[in-house]
C-alpha cells in the first residue's frame, strides 16, 4: 500500500513538472511572441481560447492542483488519514473529468496535441486509478504510517529538483523565438 502511495506522490510530481513548464511558457514565452505570428502544434493548444479561465492559464491551475496532490499524498502516507482519502477521491475524479474534456478539445476542436497537456492528463488518470485501487484494497490504513520527517524531506527535495529540471527544460524545448 505504501508503494502505491509513493507512486501517487511521484505521479503528482510528474504532473507538477508538466504544469509548471506550461505555466512558465504562458508567463515568459507567450508574451514575447509577436502579434499575428502563425503558431502550430503544441503552441496552438497553449495559446487557444480554451487554455485560460479569464486571465489565468489552466496550466497554473493545474500546477496548484498537483502541488496540493503532492502535499496531500505526503500527508496521506504519513498519517493514513481516512479524511484525506475521502477528500482526494472526488478532487481527482473532477481532475480526471476535466482532463477528458481538455483531451477532447485538443483532438476534436483545436486539432493539435500538446504533449505536456497529455502528460498532465495521464498523471490525473493514474492518480484516480491509484485512489480507486487503494479504496478497493481496504484503504491506506491497511499499511503502517511512514516517518513524517523522511517523507516530507524526500518530497521537498524531489519537488525542488524537478522544478529546477522544468525550468531548465525551457532552455532546450523548441519554443517560438521572439522576432523570428
Amino acid at each position: 500500500m505504501n508503494r502505491l502511495l509513493g507512486v501517487f506522490i511521484f505521479t503528482a510530481m510528474l504532473g507538477w513538472v508538466a504544469s509548471i513548464i506550461l505555466t512558465a511558457i504562458h508567463f515568459w514565452v507567450i508574451p514575447m511572441i509577436p502579434a499575428g505570428a502563425e503558431l502550430g502544434g503544441p503552441m496552438l493548444v497553449i495559446t487557444s481560447e480554451w487554455a485560460y479561465i479569464g486571465p489565468v492559464p489552466l496550466a497554473a491551475i493545474g500546477a496548484v492542483y498537483y502541488i496540493v496532490m503532492i502535499a496531500m499524498g505526503s500527508y496521506w502516507m504519513t498519517t493514513k488519514s481516512e479524511t484525506v482519502e475521502r477528500i482526494l477521491l472526488p478532487v481527482t475524479a473532477f481532475g480526471f473529468l476535466a482532463s477528458l474534456g481538455f483531451v477532447y478539445l485538443q483532438l476534436f476542436v483545436i486539432g493539435a496535441i500538446c504533449p505536456f497537456c497529455m502528460m498532465s492528463a495521464a498523471a490525473t488518470t493514474i492518480l484516480l486509478a491509484i485512489e480507486l485501487i487503494v479504496k478497493y484494497k481496504g484503504g491506506a490504513a491497511t499499511a503502517p504510517s511512514l516517518q513524517a520527517q523522511r517523507v516530507w524531506a524526500t518530497v521537498f527535495v524531489a519537488t525542488a529538483l524537478l522544478t529546477m529540471f522544468a525550468m531548465w527544460s525551457l532552455t532546450v524545448l523548441p519554443l517560438p523565438v521572439p522576432g523570428a
